[in-house]
């Protein structure tokens, strides 16, 4: 018996070639959407929001476009796949941003934190490359296994030639200012990359080996121009300091907490309460006075110099810690409560009716700063040793933007870096060692998986193709150039951008990390993987409302 329909009414499929190709067409249109932001001689994009105020973001990010998308091809989604939860908190509603695990280029961000737009566009070429392939008849299943044999020639190639300086702490240093210098070159920072390198080391060199970079904060204070930024060593909290209170607190012991410390007047919801006399609302008041002077006392009980709240502190209580020669600082954000308890090792407190079970931050001076037009407060000599503030000043907030981008990106690859000390040349030096190698594979590879080896080459070479073609080069010339530099021993040729030329990757100072380019390497080939895999796209049915009369 033959089955009429398997699907509902609006469901659609796709099969076989038409899948293949829907996949690889949306997959190469993404990759090309981002092609234009890659190397120092990028271009940006201005993303618009659809939403309320119609926010504009600036930027040529690659992590920070692709999550701004909203894609409707499924084989794009895979190198994108957002999906976002509204999380309600504390009767605050605040976005929470959970990625979809195929998602490649936020995994990119989040292991590496920089190489985004090279993932893409590596798994955009393996894909226009295995279009051809699939064309001339050659099974996807072949493709793959070819490219898995070239993924893994290639990481070898930069084995052998990676250099790893760890023991000599000058180099050391000096390797990381290349890499974030070769980070930031590509970003809104790279007029003031040495500058900009330099804060960034500084402070990936105080974490002393750890990847946590909730101990450095980022402020950023409109006014002045970039390079007017700087490093601050300890915590700056962005809130200013009350009426009356102490503005210098030396030996401060801090008491964080999110608790209500506005009940002094009368909230009684959802209730009526009839009185036959003013005097009695005046006591009801009363005896909700009296319940946070109780509070206060117990909050100071605790032997501290300095509260910190994440809610509101009204006037009643904020004078009566302020009569105790008590810091209180009210509406603290999550986030910086958050950091401000890490970084002096306290915990943050509900309820105050055991104090010795409450744990204290400790720091050695609070102080008012000024910052531009700002009052900040500044906490030095935090228990946290590692803690330090980066403030960005700038003209506008779409600078300051992605200034703060930029800086995370670079950041995030040195703390790696620390940790996976192994450094490479930059400039598409590192594409043209994997290219030559991978082609000596498929010259000794017989039957058809050495085409899928041949594009695989191919599709590694389009890197400093982009690179050069961004800059306006004559991309066929250069890299026919560079090929015949790679062949000769132990060369360190590159594309330098600036002259327009092949140059010397090692005298120009032009490194990245091995852990991004092996990131890049193997999460572009694992993507073009899966969506070669697709030989069917089934669009399901959308739920249909049901009638309730």
């Amino acid at each position: 018996m033959a089955i009429d329909k398997l699907l509902k009414d609006d469901a659609t499929e796709e099969k076989g070639e038409r899948a293949r190709m829907a996949s690889f067409v949306g997959a190469m249109a993404i990759a090309d959407l981002v092609k234009t932001t890659l190397g120092p001689k990028g271009m940006d994009k201005i993303l618009q929001s659809t939403g309320r105020g119609h926010s504009v973001t600036v930027t040529n990010d690659g992590a920070t476009i692709l999550k701004s998308l909203h894609i409707d091809n499924p084989a794009a989604k895979v190198l994108v796949g957002i999906l976002t939860v509204v999380v309600t908190v504390d009767g605050a509603a605040w976005l929470k941003v959970d990625y979809n695990k195929y998602d490649i280029s936020k995994v990119q961000d989040d292991e590496v934190g920089d190489g985004t737009t090279s993932v893409v566009v590596l798994a955009g070429e393996l894909l226009r490359e295995a279009e051809k392939l699939v064309a001339a008849k050659i099974h996807p299943m072949t493709i793959i296994s070819g490219y898995r044999m070239a993924a893994e020639c290639a990481r070898n190639a930069l084995l052998q030639k990676v250099m790893d300086n760890k023991e000599d702490a000058e180099k050391f240093k000096s390797d990381l200012m290349k890499i974030a210098m070769t980070t930031l070159s590509s970003k809104i920072l790279s007029q003031d990359k040495e500058h900009f390198a330099k804060l960034a080391v500084d402070a990936v060199m105080r974490l002393k080996g750890s990847t946590n970079l909730e101990s450095i904060q980022i402020i950023k204070k409109p006014g002045g121009s970039l390079k007017d930024s700087f490093l601050d060593e300890g915590f700056i909290l962005d809130k200013k300091i009350g009426i009356g209170q102490p503005k210098r607190i030396e030996d401060a012991k801090i008491l964080v907490a999110n608790t209500a410390m506005d009940t002094d007047k009368v909230k009684i919801y959802g209730a009526r309460v009839r009185v036959d006399s003013m005097s009695r609302v005046a006591q009801i008041e009363g005896a909700e006075k009296d319940k946070m002077r109780e509070k206060v006392q117990k909050i100071i009980g605790h032997g501290i110099n300095c509260f910190v709240n994440r809610q509101l502190i009204y006037n009643f209580p904020e004078e009566l810690f302020a009569d105790a020669g008590v810091l209180a600082i009210e509406h603290a954000d999550f986030d910086g409560i958050e950091r401000l308890a890490l970084v002096t090792g306290g915990e943050i407190a509900s309820t105050f009716d055991n104090p010795e079970s409450v744990k204290l931050g400790h720091c050695k001076l609070i102080e008012e700063i000024m910052i531009g037009e700002d009052k900040l407060i500044h906490f030095s000599g935090v228990e946290m040793g590692q803690a330090c503030t980066i403030v960005l000043r700038g003209a506008s907030f779409h600078v300051l933007d992605e200034a703060e981008r930029s800086l995370h990106d670079a950041l995030c690859v040195l703390s790696q870096t620390v940790i996976d000390s192994r450094v490479l040349l930059g400039g598409g030096w590192p594409e043209m060692v994997m290219a030559k190698d991978v082609d000596e594979l498929a010259r000794r590879t017989p039957g058809k998986k050495s085409h899928a080896i041949d594009a695989f080459s191919r599709a590694l070479i389009s890197i400093p193709t982009t690179i050069a073609d961004n800059a306006g080069l004559d991309s066929a010339e250069l890299i026919a150039k560079l090929r015949a530099e790679h062949h000769k021993e132990g060369s360190h040729a590159g594309i330098d951008v600036i002259s327009g030329s092949v140059g010397d990757m090692s005298e120009l100072g032009i490194s990245e990390a091995f852990k991004v380019k092996q990131a890049v390497l193997l999460s572009a080939t694992e993507a073009a993987e899966m969506i070669l895999r697709v030989d069917e796209i089934i669009t399901c049915a959308p739920r249909k409302r049901e009638d309730r009369m």
